[in-house]
């Protein structure tokens, strides 16, 4: 057992440093640009005032209707096409905003007025820029998944970093918790690594993790629609539901979209903004928020025929819980707006910390890398292959699958752990410790294909030829056991009324 345990960290030390290596400065840029959108409205507000906060609020006066402040704009705005109306309707100073995606350009208005405060491309600014960086780098389309993978990297990053945080006898606890401020420079800088990477851990899993969630959202989506049993050509039809057109036929007005809302939501609902219909065929979409958990708001959606009114979609009755938890919990999650000012702190500080463990990690493996590099130093690998083990290949196998099982619980217990530690300061535990587990289990099931993938290949194309890979045979029999237990929490979760 000690053994298998010396192996184990030297498994996992490799995958830390290599990655680290790879994408260490990429994970420090996104992090540090996260942080800093965590606090996008205030600082986009400080720096805009002009755009973003009325002078003055009339007294006992409520925002015009919606289709007169509309009507009003396109008076004296005749060229500009409305294809989202963003209105924050929880602070009264502030404006609303109409998005014209043909000419990227957002138009700022008084909401008790329709009068135009000021436009500007919403693809210019501090904060488009900042969200560029941190979404793609600055890279169009390529930089989206580069950003993502990262994510990923940095959520493998933290669990080796946390297998080889764990001492090797409970007399040195303190010593890996701490930094002994009496030792050499050296010495304390690879103490910040360890207590800094291990307090910061449950934060910046939950926040790599969202992170990969929301970049492949077109792949994690039809994962939670397929385990809640319904197909990806099924959530395409509810996304792309279009209305009725007939000749002659005009939209309903602006305003009854409020009605029809508080007939599908509950009172306290609100519309957060509105999309309008691209074409004849197209639909309103309401994007909706009501009170209760998370703090930032429960998000909701609905899909209306521009013409008769009717209710194309309804996220509430058409999407499964973990589908809704998705719409809710995943963007409040990445931003720490959940659990209020607390965990928005929190994610402010989890996202710098790449950046200082990158510094700190870079200062440890340096020396040890001219060192190597001196000594031209080599290790002989004693490479063992299936075929020679005196156990056999099915009794390897077995051996394999029940430690993919340990792996499983601890993993579980992790992902559990993590989300309820990031909640804690909120007061706020059993939700995000249970959509913690929700969301890394498309990310488990991706895994297990892609280990059925390389063992398939193995054994068609390497095997006959080089014999089977002990590390490929591994890296499946622990993927298919994490994939199990994680299904079977992710149906008994969604079967809970957490949402």
């Amino acid at each position: 057992m000690k053994r298998w345990a010396t192996h184990q960290k030297r498994w996992f030390a490799k995958w830390h440093l290599y990655l680290g290596i790879l994408a260490g400065a990429i994970v420090a840029v996104v992090g540090v640009t996260g942080s800093i959108l965590v606090f996008q409205d205030e600082i986009d507000r400080a720096l805009n005032p002009h755009l973003l906060t009325l002078k003055q609020v009339p007294e006992k006066k409520q925002p015009l209707p919606l289709d007169e402040l509309l009507d009003t704009f396109r008076r004296e705005h005749p060229s500009t096409k409305i294809d989202y109306l963003l209105m924050e309707n929880d602070r009264p100073d502030a404006s609303f905003v109409i998005y014209d995606y043909s000419k990227d350009v957002a138009h700022f208005i008084d909401p008790y007025t329709g009068k135009l405060l000021g436009s500007r491309s919403f693809k210019s600014g501090f904060i488009a820029v900042v969200t560029s960086i941190h979404t793609s780098l600055l890279i169009p389309v390529a930089g989206q998944y580069l950003v993502g993978i990262s994510a990923l990297i940095l959520l493998i990053l933290t669990i080796s970093g946390l297998r080889l945080w764990i001492p090797k006898k409970w007399s040195q606890l303190k010593q890996v918790l701490t930094v002994n401020f009496k030792a050499s420079a050296k010495r304390q800088n690879y103490d910040w690594h360890n207590s800094l990477g291990f307090y910061s851990s449950p934060v910046v899993a939950v926040l790599s993790l969202t992170g990969f969630c929301i970049t492949f959202s077109l792949l994690v989506i039809p994962i939670l629609f397929m385990m809640g049993g319904k197909s990806p050509q099924g959530v395409q039809q509810l996304l792309a539901a279009k209305s009725v057109y007939k000749a002659g036929q005009t939209p309903i007005p602006i305003d009854s979209l409020q009605h029809i809302l508080h007939n599908h939501f509950p009172a306290d609902s609100r519309i957060a903004g509105i999309a309008f219909p691209a074409d004849s065929t197209g639909n309103y979409r309401l994007d909706i928020l009501s009170t209760g958990l998370p703090q930032s708001g429960k998000r909701g959606m609905l899909l209306i025929d521009q013409y008769n009114g009717k209710v194309l979609t309804n996220s509430r009755n058409d999407f499964m819980q973990a589908g809704n938890a998705y719409l809710s919990w995943l963007t409040p999650l990445h931003y720490g707006t959940f659990g209020g000012m607390p965990t928005r702190i929190l994610a402010l500080l989890g996202g710098l910390i790449p950046l200082v463990l990158f510094i700190t990690g870079f200062v440890i493996w340096w020396p040890r890398y001219k060192k190597n590099k001196r000594n031209n130093g080599k290790h002989k690998k004693n490479k063992v292959r299936i075929e020679n083990l005196p156990a056999g290949k099915a009794a390897y196998f077995k051996m394999q699958v029940r430690r993919g099982f340990i792996y499983a619980f601890w993993l579980l217990v992790l992902s559990a752990a993590c989300g309820a530690i990031y909640g804690l300061p909120s007061g706020l535990l059993i939700r995000p410790a249970a959509f913690s587990i929700l969301f890394i289990t498309p990310l488990v099931l991706i895994n297990l294909v892609i280990a059925l993938l390389v063992m398939v290949g193995q054994l068609i194309f390497l095997a006959p030829f080089r014999g089977i890979n002990l590390t490929l045979v591994r890296y499946f029999s622990w993927s298919m056991p994490i994939a199990l237990v994680f299904v079977a929490v992710y149906y008994v979760l969604a079967s809970l009324v957490l949402f």
